[in-house]
């Protein structure tokens, strides 16, 4: 978390946006949250050599979609931050992967805020790693490397186990794998 957008409280301040993305104002998360303000928030989806995907089980302690499986890594871009920032705090943050400027994840697709976002702009970025994960059990209670059709097969079967937000993106991303288009 960037300590400049930590109010006296400790609370996390984020962007308001309008329908373009472009910068509103600031406004305390809950508030956002609150009023269902549009603001920003990025997902990364890190894939191993063998193609399989990791998945992240949210923490019983998370105030959204506690104990449901999402992306790899997720979380809000804090105001004043950028997607591509964002998306490389939450990296270190919640599973441990330290990028080096310009290796980084990349940029795969975007989605608009939407009620199944929570309201978020979303960039979803593609990561290839081999390395060793840890796991931040604040954040993630626990996490599984998985085969694309078997994440399909899954989110099928148990739809009701998985955050609404990753119910939108992994079928785009399913998409793009199956038609080699990973960058």
């Amino acid at each position: 978390m960037n300590a400049n957008v930590k109010a006296g409280g400790g609370e996390e301040w984020f962007d308001v946006v309008d329908a373009e993305d472009r910068v509103l104002r600031r406004e305390l998360r809950r508030d956002v949250h609150a009023h269902g303000w549009w603001h920003r928030a990025v997902h990364v989806l890190v894939f191993d050599a063998a193609g399989r995907v990791f998945l992240q089980k949210r923490s019983m302690l998370k105030d959204l979609s506690p104990g449901l499986w999402d992306s790899s890594c997720s979380g809000h871009v804090d105001a004043g931050e950028d997607y591509d920032p964002a998306a490389a705090r939450e990296l270190g943050e919640e599973i441990g992967i330290q990028v080096e400027p310009g290796r980084g994840p990349v940029r795969w697709f975007r989605i608009s805020a939407c009620e199944q976002t929570g309201w978020e702009f979303v960039w979803v970025y593609h990561l290839r790693h081999d390395g060793p994960l840890v796991l931040e059990p604040r954040e993630i209670q626990y996490g599984e490397w998985l085969a694309p059709a078997e994440v399909t097969a899954r989110v099928a079967a148990r739809p009701a186990d998985y955050c609404p937000s990753f119910k939108l993106i992994w079928p785009l991303a399913a998409e793009r794998l199956e038609a080699g288009v990973e960058r």
